[in-house]
């Protein structure tokens, strides 16, 4: 086979710099993301070899091994936020996951598309609320005295009297279910429209075939909806696992040192450890950070093996 000059031969590529210079703008709209990933993403990475130094301000790193390894794991105050992350954060994903499915499932049932818009509207204007607000919102909600609603209510009813007010966000048994719920009324709304999504793309077909075989509104949900939904809630609570270790601001805008015990985070734990008073150790700090990543990535590792076991395939 002969080819002429000028004749494109096939497979071939322009010349990479060409092919740069034809799509330099999509190029340059990249650009400030590649350099707030790098900055923000990976420049940090290169620090990790201090999980492996003394490091303080006022002094030369000292390389000391897997001494703050073996010093964290012997910590109560280590293993107390530890746990303290994994049973918040799992159980926070566990109920905002479910409650988002709910709560797409009733939406999705609404046929009055202005009542829909009107209600997905007040679901999803607290995520947009900043956790500070939204902390303090409830602080005067919970308050125990008479300007606290829920104190005032309880009160009214005969539920309790005057001088047995509930510190809500101060007391142990309390504190925990606080949280959980303020987390449901926060996120939830933002986290069904992925669901939601995902209804929309199931073919109505489906459900005229269902009716024609005498399928009910619940059995319609049974077969078609909530399996269409399967795949999507999975791939969400795997993406999810990836950041069940850095629970911060939430709890650190609702807790308090009458609560440590049940409300102490990793992230937490490694605040008060660096500005907490005296010279931080940012070798010690440094390490707590680097394992809770690793427990993080070993996390979704599973889970995403998990998935490859049930369904065929993961995300990884």
């Amino acid at each position: 086979m002969s080819i002429k000059r000028g004749q494109k031969v096939p497979g071939s590529k322009k010349p990479l710099g060409l092919r740069i210079y034809n799509h330099r703008w999509f190029y340059v709209m990249f650009a400030p993301v590649l350099v707030f990933i790098g900055l923000f993403n990976y420049l940090p990475m290169y620090f990790i070899k201090y999980a492996f130094y003394d490091y303080k301000m006022a002094q030369e790193p000292v390389f000391v091994g897997l001494k703050h390894f073996e010093k964290l794991l012997k910590k109560q105050d280590f293993i107390r936020a530890f746990t303290n992350t994994f049973e918040l954060s799992i159980i926070k994903l566990l109920l905002n996951t479910f409650m988002a499915v709910i709560i797409s499932l009733l939406l999705n049932e609404i046929k009055n598309l202005k009542a829909k818009k009107a209600v997905q509207t007040l679901i999803y204007l607290p995520h947009f609320m900043s956790w500070v607000v939204t902390a303090s919102v409830f602080r005067l909600i919970l308050s125990p005295s008479n300007e606290g609603l829920v104190n005032s209510l309880l009160v009214n009813l005969g539920v309790i009297n005057k001088d047995q007010m509930i510190y809500f966000l101060a007391e142990e048994k309390w504190w925990r279910p606080v949280y959980y719920i303020v987390n449901i009324w926060k996120d939830t709304g933002w986290g069904t429209i992925i669901y939601l999504a995902t209804l929309s793309g199931i073919s109505p077909e489906l459900y005229e075939a269902a009716q024609i075989d005498g399928a009910n509104r619940w059995n319609q949900m049974r077969f078609i909806t909530l399996p269409s939904l399967a795949n999507t809630i999975i791939t969400v609570l795997i993406l999810n696992l990836a950041k069940i270790m850095n629970l911060f601001e939430s709890v650190f805008v609702m807790y308090n040192p009458a609560v440590y015990a049940v409300s102490d985070v990793i992230q937490t734990y490694v605040y008060r450890q660096t500005f907490g008073g005296g010279i931080p150790n940012y070798g010690y700090t440094t390490a707590v950070g680097l394992m809770s990543s690793i427990v993080g990535c070993v996390l979704v590792l599973m889970c995403n093996y998990a998935s490859k076991k049930v369904r065929g395939r993961g995300i990884v």
